[in-house]
């Protein structure tokens, strides 16, 4: 199993021997939480999104994930161009922050562009399972993280989603995409895993993840959370979206006292305070 705390990532390198905050760059005008959020007179500001991001690195994000598909439930398709429009205008301003800069995109086309442009991580909630995917992941040469999702539709995936045993099945296919992933050529130690929270999942499904996290670290690959004001937080404490702080900051907790590496977030400042005080909990016990 590869050694975890160094992630090579293009031009810059990620440092995961503690958790670390992933900020959510979502430039799209429907994503279910941030949808629309850098859009001005129905036009994508980029300047709006770089404040954005300078203010989450300024509060202590390791890494920007940038995404122009909504996969929210019932979410439409993207076409090729427009997230290529989205995206890449985006990651070549952002570029000059220092951080690591995550893509969320399964398209071929976008991960070769973005990848270019100094994009550092391919975060692909279908992992590399679309056509020419897996190839394009192995030309670029970046880490890539893995994603469950059950079916590859964000339209459909919510439809009476079933399992055997949801964290036995997830860890399957993780590693079923792990294996391919090697055969084609990717380094163990270039590769993520993420269980896929809300991701043709019921609430049960989610939250008997989110308490098993550790069986899925236990495979010694970083493992991504991304719990963020999902309909899971709202389900358990019946708030809408813009009211699940609190339960966000209790699961990213909980995911990094499960041994998650990278918790992904909408709420940077107060993910970073709520993991630098579990952090300093944890640092006393070590040294009492």
């Amino acid at each position: 199993m590869p050694e975890i705390p160094i992630l090579r990532c293009g031009r810059r390198s990620l440092d995961l021997s503690r958790p670390v905050v992933m900020g959510i760059l979502n430039v799209t005008p429907d994503s279910f939480s941030d949808g629309g959020q850098y859009y001005r007179q129905d036009r994508l500001s980029v300047d709006a999104v770089l404040r954005k991001a300078e203010a989450m690195v300024e509060a202590g994000a390791k890494v920007l994930d940038v995404g122009g598909e909504s996969t929210r439930p019932g979410a439409e398709p993207v076409s090729l161009d427009a997230e290529l429009e989205r995206v890449l205008p985006v990651v070549e301003r952002l570029n000059q922050l220092g951080v690591v800069i995550s893509l969320d995109s399964s398209q071929p086309d976008v991960i070769r562009e973005a990848a270019a442009l100094g994009v550092g991580l391919i975060n692909d909630v279908r992992a590399l399972q679309r056509p020419g995917a897996l190839e394009a992941a192995v030309e670029v040469g970046l880490p890539v993280c893995l994603m469950h999702m059950q079916g590859d539709n964000p339209q459909t995936m919510q439809v009476q989603p079933q399992y055997q045993d949801v964290v036995t099945d997830v860890i399957g296919f993780l590693q079923q995409q792990v294996a391919r992933c090697r055969q084609a050529g990717i380094a163990e130690d270039q590769i993520l895993l993420d269980p896929g929270f809300g991701f043709g999942k019921t609430l049960r499904h989610n939250l008997c993840l989110l308490n098993r996290l550790d069986q899925l670290v236990a495979l010694g690959y970083p493992v991504l959370s991304g719990t963020s004001r999902k309909s899971m937080l709202g389900q358990v404490t019946g708030k809408p979206v813009e009211q699940r702080l609190a339960a966000s900051l209790a699961s990213a907790l909980l995911a990094a006292q499960k041994g998650a590496r990278i918790i992904r977030v909408h709420d940077v400042p107060e993910t970073v305070d709520a993991l630098n005080l579990w952090l300093a909990t944890c640092q006393e016990a070590w040294e009492s």
